[in-house]
């Protein structure tokens, strides 16, 4: 059982001073000045603020902020990642100290901003994300977590087995109906031939929401939080994106949801690909897009499995997603503009 969320205030308060402790060693281990640490809302790390730096503690058993300070050694400037000061601690409660650059994450300014400024936002986003697509990544170990069940292979087929290995492990669970998983092995199966090749050695993002851009009031300063880059065709980033625009809100700290609007995003997905066509421009453009969003419910789907029928289930639950990608109501279908009127 998670604690923090049967007690959430006292998982608040421990999670914050535990980080805060952890922050304030970070910056004593590099000797920098820890005056003004604040910690600042966040939705995967902790992150704390001073006037000119960053502290991102991890949370997670994992080495996530290791593999981004490797990373952050390729990135092209224009990028604009913020300059590494240090990264330490070990697996679990490792940290990673950066310059602190000007600027809010893009998802919090957006309510505000006018047409022309978000407009000129998403041209400035293609611009450096292009910078990205056309780095050739670093070996990065210890990603044991990755956001879609797909993993490197020449051809499709092969990259899409250990999905389609759960998928069938999945069809046995409780609460699970066998013909809704035999549906998904079927389309999986008769698409993904599409992915080939899979083994792209360029850098994608990995979690490319608005929440890790910033925005200075006039112009993009930076993508951030590269923990889950890994090698892969550039349009494994359109995952991401694509969810982002069509449920903002789940990629925000709880204190903005109610500020952040599907309709404020509506436009996005075509503003980019006027600025960046080469990213949807695959003739089964479609079908890969379909399938990366397969593989991510279905990896939370192991996460959480469903406690009771899938008409009981919260509208955002994986397996209520996966069920909507094969009845033709996802939100990808309401973008390709076909999506069914039968629910």
């Amino acid at each position: 059982m998670d604690r923090t969320k049967l007690f959430p205030s006292l998982g608040a308060t421990m999670s914050t001073g535990l980080g805060r402790a952890r922050a304030l060693g970070a910056l004593a281990a590099v000797g920098l000045p820890a005056a003004n640490l604040a910690r600042a809302d966040s939705v995967t790390n902790e992150v704390w603020l001073t006037d000119d730096y960053v502290v991102r503690v991890n949370r997670d058993a994992s080495l996530r902020l290791h593999r981004e300070a490797v990373l952050s050694q390729v990135l092209p400037e224009e990028v604009g990642y913020p300059t590494l000061i240090q990264h330490g601690g070990e697996t679990g409660s490792d940290w990673l100290v950066v310059t602190r650059l000007p600027g809010v994450p893009l998802s919090r300014a957006w309510p505000d901003m006018t047409v022309a400024s978000r407009r000129e936002a998403v041209r400035q986003i293609a611009e450096r994300l292009r910078a990205v697509h056309r780095t050739v990544c670093p070996r990065l170990d210890g990603l044991h977590d990755v956001p879609q069940l797909l993993d490197p292979a020449p051809t499709g087929s092969q990259a899409v087995q250990r999905l389609l290995n759960t998928l069938q492990r999945a069809a046995s669970w409780p609460h699970i109906d066998a013909g809704l998983m035999a549906d998904a092995i079927e389309l999986v199966s008769s698409t993904a031939s599409a992915l080939t090749p899979f083994d792209v050695p360029t850098i994608v993002h990995g979690d490319l929401s608005f929440e890790n851009i910033l925005w200075d009031g006039e112009q993009v300063t930076a993508l951030l939080d590269f923990e889950f880059a890994r090698p892969g065709p550039p349009d494994l980033d359109l995952d991401v994106l694509m969810r982002f625009c069509a449920l903002p809100h789940l990629h925000v700290p709880l204190a903005y949801e109610h500020l952040t609007r599907a309709e404020d995003y509506a436009e996005v997905p075509w503003w980019f690909a006027e600025d960046y066509p080469e990213l949807f421009s695959h003739p089964r453009q479609f079908e890969r897009v379909k399938l990366y969003s397969i593989a991510w419910d279905v990896r939370e789907l192991l996460q959480f499995p469903p406690q009771e029928a899938l008409s009981r289930l919260h509208k955002h639950h994986p397996y209520q997603r996966l069920s909507q990608s094969l009845r033709g109501t996802h939100y990808l279908d309401r973008f390709n503009g076909e999506a069914s009127v039968h629910y």
